[in-house]
């Protein structure tokens, strides 16, 4: 069996910078109201599915509202990447919430309380 290669990887880096700037000035949903910024992009071999990671900034109802909005305008994602690919077909887009953001700002938020903590006992 083939192996795929490195296509998958180019695809999914086309797939990114589409995407970021589609969501950043095109896409105009009232229920994304948090600051959106794509992380990471996957594309499975096929190139049938594609898992974009998207890192929340924002209020919790703010962020879960957003999240939302990225739900239902996945088939306007998955569009404007078939408009501006060239691509047999363009694959289905899958929008996650990056956990790895999140976890890297509370690890940042426990260092500075540390480093705060330390600099009142001396």
């Amino acid at each position: 069996m083939k192996t795929p290669g490195r296509r998958p990887q180019r695809v999914a880096e086309a797939i990114r910078e589409i995407i970021a700037p589609f969501l950043q000035h095109a896409l105009r949903d009232p229920r994304i109201t948090a600051l959106v910024t794509v992380t990471t992009v996957h594309v499975t071999p096929d190139l049938k599915h594609c898992v974009v990671g998207v890192a929340l900034h924002g209020e919790a109802a703010e962020r879960e509202r957003t999240m939302e909005g990225l739900q239902s305008a996945t088939g306007l994602a998955r569009h404007e990447v078939a408009r501006k690919l060239d691509l047999k077909s363009a694959p289905a887009i899958h929008f996650e919430i990056d956990k790895g953001a999140d976890h890297a700002s509370r690890i940042e938020a426990v260092l500075a309380e540390l480093r705060r903590t330390e600099g009142t006992d001396h």
